[in-house]
């Protein structure tokens, strides 16, 4: 679950991360009040006007502005509120802005000169262990220092029984070239972040920049912090941070049913029971000629709900040209599945486009027929190839 940069940011602060201080703000009024709250708790004499969507690259869309003064501050909420932010996570289309947060100004005088950074932590899939990525340049895209001075890029590798150890710690400040109040400063910083990562049970931490102050404090300006779905049971209050508005309406409404789906660009609409599969499955409509409009697994428990409910999200989308359904039974039975096809088919009444089955595995015979001979507009098929030729004709006329 995808979370705003404020909430992450009272995420972190719970754990003893060191944050800028914000305030959200959903009108132009209480962002002015939020400024004044600020001024009078930080003692800032500007601030920064933020977009708070689920994408990065805000700044360069406009979407990060610095105010000068209390008028500024109303100016710049009152244009950014209701903007339609194109970023280049969000696609063309962009998003609308809904809030925005109001942060005190971290860059003020001092005796050395502010540093960013950027730090985030997040699960090596490979070695099974979690890893801290961090670089000396903050404050810009990590892909593009990627792509440009990899050797600017550090890894540390932390072994999730036992945590990160402070020689680790250590090891990442002096790599980002601190001392002093700086460096120790920057090692409590990491220790804290990699608990909140832990103990938020997130999947995602990445903060950039993280910020040396000009009197060498170590906070984190930004925070991008995505939840894992599997372990919200545990997170009821970050349950709650759930912000419908930033989620596609297919997806919402398949969370409903405890169907996993991601909204794809293509023409054949897919659903499927096994991630594997799915992809498996996405492989075969590419083959076919097509492109895939979805990724839909239904789980091992596909019946004639969540056939229903799938069939009518994956129809949602206009660009669907014909309905790929890919099911293995092997928890389930294929006799069932087909069932409830022809169940749901029915209940939704016509169905502008084909609709093409592919049943294998236990009772894939008696689920043939039960699709041959349901008189609707539903192709079965047993095999692969067999699927992958319907599908090329269907799309085909």
């Amino acid at each position: 679950m995808n979370i705003h940069e404020y909430q992450g940011q009272q995420i972190l602060k719970s754990f003893g991360v060191r944050v800028s201080e914000g305030i959200v703000a959903n009108t132009p009024d209480e962002a002015v009040d939020a400024a004044k709250e600020l001024q009078q708790t930080t003692g800032t004499d500007k601030w920064v006007v933020k977009a708070q969507i689920h994408a990065g690259g805000r700044g360069k869309g406009g979407g990060v502005k610095v105010a000068q003064t209390l008028d500024e501050v109303k100016m710049l909420a009152d244009q950014i509120l209701g903007m339609q932010l194109v970023t280049h996570q969000t696609g063309p289309e962009g998003k609308r802005v809904n809030k925005v947060l109001i942060a005190q100004n971290v860059f003020y005088p001092g005796d050395s000169e502010p540093k960013e950074f950027y730090m985030s932590v997040l699960l090596n899939r490979a070695t099974g262990r979690n890893i801290i990525m961090y670089s000396t340049e903050g404050g810009m895209d990590i892909e593009t220092v990627a792509a440009q001075t990899p050797h600017l890029i550090f890894k540390e590798e932390v072994d999730p029984s036992a945590g990160v150890l402070p020689f680790q710690a250590r090891r990442i400040a002096f790599n980002l070239g601190l001392s002093g109040k700086a460096f120790k400063e920057m090692v409590k910083f990491v220790t804290a972040l990699y608990m909140a990562y832990e103990g938020s049970d997130a999947s995602l931490v990445e903060i950039n920049p993280v910020l040396k102050t000009s009197d060498d404090l170590i906070m984190a300006i930004d925070a991008k912090l995505n939840l894992d779905d599997n372990a919200l049971y545990r997170h009821p209050d970050y349950m709650a941070m759930r912000d419908l508005s930033e989620e596609d309406p297919a997806e919402i409404e398949a969370s409903k049913h405890h169907l996993n789906f991601v909204k794809l660009d293509g023409n054949v609409g897919c659903m499927v029971n096994g991630a594997g599969l799915a992809m498996a499955t996405m492989d075969i409509i590419k083959l076919s000629g097509g492109d895939p409009a979805n990724f839909l697994d239904v789980g091992g428990g596909a019946n004639a709900l969540t056939v229903e409910a799938g069939l009518k999200i994956i129809l949602e989308d206009s660009n669907v040209e014909a309905i790929l359904i890919n099911i293995f039974g092997g928890i389930v039975r294929c006799d069932r599945v087909a069932s409830g096809v022809v169940e749901a088919y029915k209940k939704i009444g016509k169905i502008r486009v084909p609709v093409i089955v592919r049943l294998q595995g236990t009772n894939a015979e008696g689920g043939k027929k039960i699709i041959d001979e349901s008189g609707l507009e539903v192709y079965s098929a047993v095999t692969l190839k067999e699927a992958s030729d319907l599908v090329q004709e269907m799309i085909g006329k």
